[in-house]
């Protein structure tokens, strides 16, 4: 049977090593400031290990949804960030590899060449990462002997950085994937039941047919965030300004038709805490209501707050749920979702959570399917 083998697995030393890693950061309002640089610390493993067996580097990452080379989704802050977690090591970002700034292909396997880190500017910024344009595929490949995939963030994509050089290369699973597929595993095909998920976030539009496979799989799905008003104007709710999908509206009852066949399964919002006339997070009703089954519950999977948690005001919905899972000993839990890193940062009593996943949709996904297109390209 096909499988992934880890960087643990085998010897990879003095090779040009092709890193991905998911480096999607949260930041400031004003984008001067990484808010939460969990995704970065975790990637740290399997670069330490790459580094210490003297092999040169050569990381891609992406940043946001560019819609082209825009400054403002540079990683220039990344890159300053990763240099204080490598003080023995140079990191320099290269603007542009296929322009060949840097002598990015020196054969020098052991001057102080090799104390360079090289991460290349935002994969994004190049339209043929998503197209999976095979002249693109083969001058990335070109940089590197051997492919580590170590981004299970971005699994789910099947583009050039996480699928098309799996293809071209000699590839390898990084720690942190490890630690990820050995931590979901548990819950695809046999999780303890009750199995209670929490979904917030923005759009319903993006999470149709995770939605559907969640209401299959779990006892009861919470819903929370801007997703809970879609499916409160669904229902006849007056949701004034509020952020939801106006067009979305017959898929969100379609939705609670077929997850809600006993009507105890699909658990929207009975309340909301308002600002400005909007729906910013669940109320007290809600809040109560979803802290009690969360702790009856012998599997949970969070992903997304379910406010607008970058006010305080409107943190308690989420601030309940974490404590919830935290307070619930006997449950298997898995946290995930970038604006969920963000809250949870810094919170108390994190490591009563079973698991703190990196991914988000690529978490949900993986639960959803069982695998990933990033996971499948790399079994050999």
């Amino acid at each position: 049977m096909s499988k992934i083998t880890y960087v643990d697995e085998v010897e990879i030393v003095a090779k040009k090593v092709i890193l991905r890693v998911d480096f999607n950061v949260s930041l400031s309002e004003d984008r001067t400031t990484i808010l939460d640089d969990t995704r970065i610390i975790e990637s740290l493993p399997t670069i330490n290990l790459l580094l210490k067996n003297n092999n040169r580097l050569f990381i891609i990452a992406h940043f946001g949804r560019p819609k082209s080379r825009d400054p403002q989704f540079s990683l220039k802050i990344v890159a300053e960030k990763l240099q204080q977690y490598l003080p023995d090591y140079k990191v320099i970002l290269v603007d542009d590899f296929l322009s060949h700034s840097v002598p990015l292909n020196g054969t020098s396997r052991d001057s102080s060449e090799n104390k360079n880190v090289f991460l290349l500017e935002n994969i994004r910024f190049y339209s043929q990462e998503k197209t999976n344009d095979e002249n693109f595929t083969n001058q990335l490949a070109a940089l590197g002997e051997i492919y580590i995939n170590d981004a299970f963030g971005v699994c789910h994509r099947n583009t050039v950085s996480v699928v098309g050089l799996a293809k071209k290369l000699p590839a390898y699973g990084g720690l942190l994937l490890k630690k990820e597929i050995n931590a979901i595993t548990p819950i695809l095909n046999n999780p303890q039941k009750p199995m209670v998920t929490i979904v917030g976030g923005s759009k319903i539009s993006t999470k149709i047919n995770l939605l559907k496979k969640l209401g299959e799989i779990s006892d009861q799905l919470l819903v929370g965030g801007a997703i809970a008003n879609t499916f409160a104007a669904a229902e006849g709710t007056d949701v004034g300004p509020s952020l939801y999908e106006p067009d979305q509206l017959e898929n969100a009852r379609q939705l609670i038709a077929e997850i809600n066949i006993d009507g105890k399964k699909l658990i929207l919002p009975e309340d909301f805490v308002i600002g400005n006339g909007r729906f910013l997070d669940i109320g007290p009703q809600s809040q109560k209501h979803f802290q009690e089954i969360i702790s009856k519950a012998k599997t949970i999977v969070w992903n997304g707050p379910v406010g607008y948690f970058e006010d305080p005001k409107f943190t308690t919905g989420s601030q309940v749920i974490l404590d919830a899972i935290i307070s619930n000993s006997q449950a298997y839990s898995i946290v995930g979702g970038g604006d969920t890193l963000t809250f949870i940062k810094g919170k108390p009593n994190l490591d009563k959570i079973s698991h703190i996943s990196t991914g988000g949709g690529a978490m949900l996904e993986f639960i959803e399917k069982g695998t990933l297109p990033g996971i499948e390209a790399l079994k050999k």
